[in-house]
């Protein structure tokens, strides 16, 4: 009778370990993801900060990214030579001062002005001289005492006489920008033609100058600038040039200030022809520079909005590099067991495209979403 009931319990018993087995393995089964597939607690997404958006098609390429320089406005700056060849007594405006038009920047003791003031004189009396000696022939010319050859010359005297004096009054009014001509070693004043700022002086006192009159190698002696506003002249290549219009948007960033807002500005001028070596045309960007921060001969990095075309596409930053691969991670929506579940697919994108998005080729279809922040995290789950 025992062995009756031991044979009939050992099979139910075998049944209910191996059922049990069987559920287990089920349940083992069911939780652990799929290959490819990377399950998290909506906890853990909250903690990795994952946020996803939708592959739809929207438009792309609507900033181009160049390099590009800070320039003066040539409208805002003037480089100041002296006119007359001397040695400079005196320097009015240190580096760094604010100029008025019109304010004196360094005297000069020069020896043209009295050769201008002479010249002057000479050329008055020899208008005096020419016109009395006209007179004259045109008295003689009158009464048949006088050949017709001798009454045009004077008639002509006149003309040359009349022409220097109007050469001499004109270099004299040059001259008297700085201070009227006078006698030999009378000063000049160097002045600013514009408002501005003092921000090149290649000249201290006692240095002799050449002036740009005297026919010799003038050198320049002061370079007065406006920083209110500045110029950034940027290289955009060939296949972007159909897309840049004056009056675009631009934002202009520099390493000297990299935490600071970019610096807005717009497109003043595109150049009609390229640079044969680069294959770039220059672009003129106006930049408002009330704080002075932007300096001639500074690097920027330039940001032009340009008009873009709708195609499919996706965060930049959803493409994860891993070796030499590109791949997105794809939401799947919750598991059974209410984990988030993401799939790791290899996509084709077009990152030759500017902005922070790039066009789909393959790999991610209209309406799915991915990763588009935190998924480096994905990929170490």
């Amino acid at each position: 009778m025992r062995n009756a009931t031991l044979q009939t319990l050992l099979p139910l018993t075998l049944l209910a370990l191996s059922s049990g087995g069987c559920r287990q393995s089920q349940a083992a089964t069911a939780v652990a993801p799929p290959a490819g597939e990377v399950w998290i607690t909506p906890q853990q997404s909250d903690e990795a900060h994952l946020t996803t958006a939708a592959a739809v098609e929207r438009e792309v390429g609507n900033v181009i990214v160049t390099s590009g320089k800070v320039a003066f406005d040539d409208l805002r700056v003037s480089h100041v030579f002296s006119p007359v060849t001397g040695r400079v007594t005196r320097i009015d405006a240190e580096l760094g001062a604010k100029v008025k038009k019109g304010q004196a920047l360094a005297s000069i003791d020069s020896p043209d002005l009295g050769l201008a003031s002479a010249d002057l004189a000479k050329a008055e009396a020899d208008l005096a001289a020419a016109e009395h000696d006209y007179a004259r022939q045109k008295d003689l010319e009158k009464i048949g005492a006088v050949a017709r050859k001798d009454y045009e010359m004077a008639e002509d005297g006149v003309r040359k006489a009349r022409a220097e004096l109007a050469r001499s009054q004109q270099k004299a009014r040059l001259l008297s920008a700085g201070g009227a001509p006078g006698a030999v070693g009378q000063g000049f004043v160097l002045r600013s033609l514009i408002d501005g700022e003092v921000v090149n002086r290649t000249v201290n006192p006692g240095m002799e100058v050449q002036g740009q009159y005297s026919g010799g190698g003038a050198v320049e002696l002061f370079t007065i600038g406006d920083l209110d506003h500045v110029w950034v002249i940027a290289d955009a290549f060939e296949m972007d040039l159909a897309r840049i219009k004056p009056g675009e948007k631009v934002s202009i960033k520099v390493v000297a200030y990299p935490d600071d807002a970019p610096f807005e500005g717009t497109v003043d001028w595109v150049s009609g022809t390229l640079d044969p070596t680069t294959r770039t045309a220059k672009v003129r960007c106006v930049i408002p520079n009330p704080g002075h921060k932007l300096k001639p001969e500074m690097f920027a990095t330039v940001s032009i909005a340009a008009s873009g075309t709708k195609k499919l596409a996706i965060p930049r930053n959803a493409v994860l590099h891993l070796g030499d691969q590109s791949v997105v991670y794809v939401a799947l929506g919750a598991g059974p067991d209410g984990k988030m579940r993401f799939e790791r697919r290899p996509v084709s994108v077009d990152e030759e495209e500017s902005g922070d998005l790039v066009p789909v080729l393959r790999g991610v279809q209209q309406g799915e979403s991915v990763v588009a922040s935190g998924a480096i995290l994905l990929s170490g789950v």
